[in-house]
């Protein structure tokens, strides 16, 4: 029996399906993307490095990665926030079609490792051939949910992710998962969305808009809650008031940014 979980987790793996399928179309400025005209009003000039940029990538960051590793999606850049050493083993959650994996495998050099894990085949494909495109062998793409990670207990030095923890309907899961994947004193290093107020109904119940990295965000309380309650300490969510501007953009004439800001949100598992 199909359980709203799972119609919200199907219909999350279908809207990233037919961004991979479509990616060589001009994406309009949303994390996930809504038709053109809902979106964006004035599309056309749009590149998927120009929307990194916003959120935050530089240049460097984006001449380092395989052409067709990014597809323009997030709300932040966790590379900023993650700290990455040589040597370390990372877990990107949501890895997409690879970017954030290979700019995490080339801060952790040949002898670490990168490791990405997303539900859509589709994407898999897509970064395990920009791998070899891009002759990255310090990474890795594993086919699994977040929530279920495909990845052993005590794995990894730091787990990322960007703008993908709210497309879970099992939240608390993905946070459980990351803690047990994380070697003791391993941290995890996460750009995503949070409420900043009651969300209009209209949001709410909207499967669009959940897959849209809208409808599914936690407050700040409630993030904080959910990494206490898995066993991370020195929490932090810091909302960034400077994401305002192109959230607002994810859905023109609603003001967006009432009701969702991008934040930086880090913890640790104790060693």
């Amino acid at each position: 029996m199909e359980t709203n979980s799972d119609k919200i987790r199907e219909g999350v793996r279908e809207n990233y399906r037919k961004i991979v399928l479509e990616n060589q179309a001009v994406k309009p400025d949303c994390c996930s993307p809504e038709p053109k005209s809902a979106c964006c009003s004035d599309y056309k000039n749009i590149t998927f490095d120009s929307i990194s940029v916003k959120l935050g990538y530089s240049a460097d960051e984006l001449n380092l990665v395989p052409e067709g590793a990014n597809l323009g999606l997030g709300c932040g850049n966790p590379q900023a926030i993650a700290k990455l050493k040589k040597g370390e083993v990372v877990v990107d959650l949501g890895s997409g079609a690879g970017f954030d994996v290979f700019l995490a495998a080339a801060q952790v050099g040949l002898e670490g490792k990168a490791v990405g894990v997303d539900m859509t085949h589709e994407m898999i494909s897509k970064a395990r051939e920009n791998a070899k495109k891009g002759n990255f062998g310090n990474t890795e793409f594993r086919l699994g949910e977040i929530e279920n990670l495909p990845v052993a207990d005590n794995f990894a030095n730091v787990v990322i992710s960007n703008c993908v923890i709210n497309l879970s309907p099992e939240k608390q899961k993905v946070f459980n998962e990351s803690y047990r994947i994380l070697k003791p004193g391993g941290r995890i290093a996460v750009s995503d969305v949070i409420a900043m107020g009651p969300m209009p109904e209209s949001l709410k119940n909207d499967l669009a808009a959940y897959a849209g990295c809208i409808s599914g965000a936690l407050t700040k309380q409630e993030v904080e809650e959910m990494l206490a309650k898995a066993g991370f300490t020195d929490i932090k969510v810091a909302p960034k008031d400077e994401s305002r501007e192109f959230i607002n953009e994810w859905r023109p004439g609603i003001n967006l940014a009432d009701f969702i800001v991008s934040a930086n949100i880090e913890a640790v598992k104790p060693g």
